[in-house]
């Protein structure tokens, strides 16, 4: 290259490779998954849209750019902070009991409201039992659960914990939170959610499913179901979402997460107190991850952390999130990995992506 003279930008990208564009190929093509999308925002808010591998296995059709997905525990997330805005109006205190909401619902062996706080729920350390393990059939058979149905099947376990004294990740705590959001505000969670939240920052893909809406609204990559690493892909695109209710029912694309987590910590969905506090985290393990109030800090290889959730449901899996100075970035694949390093490279990719 003569000295002084810039390259075109196509001869640049043939000289340096995009190093996330690598890290979806790679998870199509090492890991096998059908595809991967991701959408990237820098500093100065510029944004770049990456997809691979096809976005449906039967038609080879491409993959739409920043598709619908199901986001899965992203929508925790959301819930919490619908919780934390009702705790700034003073209508929920996050170290009240979960009985001074729901009083009587939350019982069984070990299980009691009564010991039980708001912020031992967002936070995961209320001992309430995991109830995903013994639904996944029913989602996959397009069943219907009411929340109070997922406690039940719940409850049918014991407590795992004494509750605050450890960590442990269950969607069950964040359908009961859910319902306290119902019983304070007395409207359907969708509702809250989409008031308080989806059109407060202009999310204009993301939404809620109504009960019954198995579909994926807007373009969409297939989404796909493996029972191992060596079987068959099964088409669970459409499926009823419910079993995941405010733990994770929602639909969004990469670039409306990023707008979210980018809002949620420069301050526009909650006062400064309530984000304080969703921040404050406790380890998960030695793994260098702290969970606050549904959102999760996970460090950046190349220093300081970013700020996201993460996600899976059947047929999708989502990670990412953003930092404080201004970075984002999301990741989906259109299936569960079968297999911890594939996840790993999943977050590899984010991580990639942050650190540029």
């Amino acid at each position: 290259m003569t000295p002084g003279v810039l390259a075109p930008p196509a001869a640049f990208a043939a000289a340096r490779p995009d190093t996330v564009q690598q890290g979806l190929n790679a998870l199509v093509r090492a890991d096998g998954l059908p595809a991967a999308l991701a959408d990237v925002k820098d500093r100065e808010g510029r944004t770049r849209t990456y997809t691979a591998g096809v976005g449906d296995l039967a038609t080879g059709a491409r993959v739409p750019a920043d598709g619908q997905v199901r986001i899965g525990s992203n929508t925790k997330t959301f819930t919490a902070v619908v919780v934390l805005q009702l705790v700034g109006e003073g209508k929920i205190r996050l170290d009240a009991t979960v009985d001074t909401y729901l009083p009587g619902l939350v019982r069984g062996e070990g299980i009691d409201g009564r010991r039980i706080s708001v912020r031992q729920l967002l936070q995961h350390t209320s001992g309430l039992p995991e109830y995903e393990d013994l639904v996944v059939d029913g989602i996959l058979q397009h069943r219907y659960f009411e929340p109070r149905d997922l406690l039940d099947i719940a409850f049918q376990r014991k407590a795992d914990f004494s509750p605050g004294t450890k960590w442990a990740y269950s969607n069950t705590n964040y359908v009961v939170a859910g319902l306290i959001v119902q019983q304070v505000t007395g409207r359907p969670l969708a509702e809250e959610m989409d008031r308080r939240v989806i059109k407060r920052v202009g999310l204009r893909h993301t939404y809620f499913p109504a009960p019954g809406d198995m579909t994926i609204r807007e373009p969409h990559p297939t989404g796909y179901h493996r029972e191992s690493a060596g079987a068959p892909s099964r088409d669970v695109t459409e499926i009823d979402p419910s079993a995941g209710w405010a733990a994770g029912q929602m639909i969004s694309t990469n670039s409306d997460l990023n707008r979210f987590f980018t809002a949620l910590l420069t301050g526009r969905l909650l006062p400064a107190a309530q984000l304080k506090q969703m921040r404050t985290t406790v380890p998960v393990g030695d793994t260098g991850v702290g969970y606050g109030l549904g959102l999760v800090s996970r460090p950046l290889s190349c220093g300081g952390v970013y700020w996201g959730h993460g996600g899976d449901i059947p047929g999708y899996e989502t990670r990412g999130g953003a930092t404080d100075d201004g970075r984002a970035a999301a990741v989906a694949v259109t299936s569960i990995p079968t297999d911890g390093a594939a996840t790993k490279h999943l977050d590899g990719v984010v991580d990639t992506a942050l650190c540029r």
